[in-house]
Parts: C-alpha cells; sequence; structure tokens
C-alpha cells in the first residue's frame, strides 16, 4: 500500500464516500476505506480519528475562509453583504472534487442518522465562526448569529445547487451568493 503517497487525505474522502453509497455508513469499515483508498489503517487515523470525520473534511477550511471573507469586507458592508464576502472566499476552495462527491455525499448523509448528527454540527461550526467574525466587526450577536444562520442555509442551498448544475465551468460563488440572495428576499416576506 501507498503509504505516504500524496493525496492520501483526499483518497480516504473519496473512497469513504463512494462506500457509503455503495453499502451504507453503517456497513462500511475503516478498513475497507483505507484498502480502497490504497493506505494502511494506520494512515487513516494520522488524517481522521474516526470514519464519521470523513464528512466534515473540509470544515476547518471553510470556517476559516468563511471568517476572513468577512473580515476582509468593506468596513461599511451591510451583514449579509459581509458574509457574502465569507461565501465568495470559502468558493475558493471548492473544486472537481467537491462537485463530484457531493450527490453521493448527499445521499450517504440521508441514509444515516450519526452522518446527519454529524452533518448538523458542521453546520453549528461554520455559524459559529461566521458569527466570531460579524460580532469582530461590531455586530450585536443577535444580528450576527441570523447572519451567520443564513450564511450557513446558504452555504448549503448553494454547494447543492453547484453540484447539481449542467454548468461545469460554473463558478461555485455564483450559486452561494445567489442562494443567499434567495433566503434575504424570503426574509423580507416573513414580516
Amino acid at each position: 500500500m501507498a503509504r505516504w503517497e500524496p493525496g492520501a487525505r483526499e483518497r480516504l474522502v473519496v473512497a469513504a464516500v463512494d462506500l457509503f453509497a455503495e453499502q451504507g455508513y453503517d456497513a462500511t469499515t475503516v478498513a475497507q476505506i483505507a484498502e480502497r483508498a490504497g493506505v494502511t489503517k494506520s494512515t487513516f487515523f494520522r488524517h481522521f480519528p474516526d470514519k464519521r470525520e470523513l464528512l466534515v473534511a473540509g470544515q476547518e477550511t471553510l470556517s476559516r475562509l468563511l471568517a476572513e471573507g468577512i473580515a476582509d469586507a468593506p468596513a461599511d458592508a451591510s451583514p449579509l453583504e459581509a458574509v457574502a464576502g465569507g461565501l465568495r472566499r470559502a468558493a475558493t476552495a471548492m473544486g472537481p472534487m467537491n462537485r463530484e462527491l457531493a450527490p453521493r455525499l448527499k445521499a450517504a448523509v440521508a441514509a444515516s442518522t450519526e452522518l446527519q448528527e454529524r452533518d448538523a454540527l458542521k453546520s453549528v461550526g461554520l455559524a459559529a465562526a461566521m458569527t466570531a467574525a460579524l460580532t469582530a466587526r461590531g455586530l450585536p450577536d443577535a444580528t450576527a448569529a441570523l447572519a451567520s444562520e443564513l450564511g450557513v442555509l446558504a452555504f448549503k442551498r448553494g454547494y447543492f445547487e453547484w453540484s447539481e448544475s449542467d454548468r461545469g465551468d460554473a463558478d461555485p460563488a455564483e450559486f452561494l451568493v445567489a442562494a443567499l440572495e434567495e433566503l434575504r428576499a424570503a426574509s423580507a416576506s416573513l414580516d
């Protein structure tokens, strides 16, 4: 097995998503994931504490990019304009692999209560990162929390719309920001 070959983390994620889609999350073992990825079990555990964490492989990066985009927004930007800046920055980390895995990942999460719980925790983490960045800009807690939750919803909606788009060269930022605008319009109709 290729123990030190580059790309092991990405291969583990792809192998896991494929196996989750083929045989279900519960029936998939760490040994099977490692074997499919062409690495040892110990290599698996160097990258992930358990198979559930494969779902959130990019969460730290996304959280950092969302917060950086919000922090870098112009000082006079509205809360949602700042969130849009975060979404644009997060989109820079989304590539062909993300697009390819999205439908299988969505199916795997839908079929597993444990993965649904982990996905919910991922959403909480992304919202917390955005909330912290927005409060650092001087926004009240409630405003920052609401804008962050809309940002998480926009990220999820935009990500899956991008992954299902027929346009192979589509910029994910376009879909994330469009989803945020749609949610902004929808929230205005709540009064």
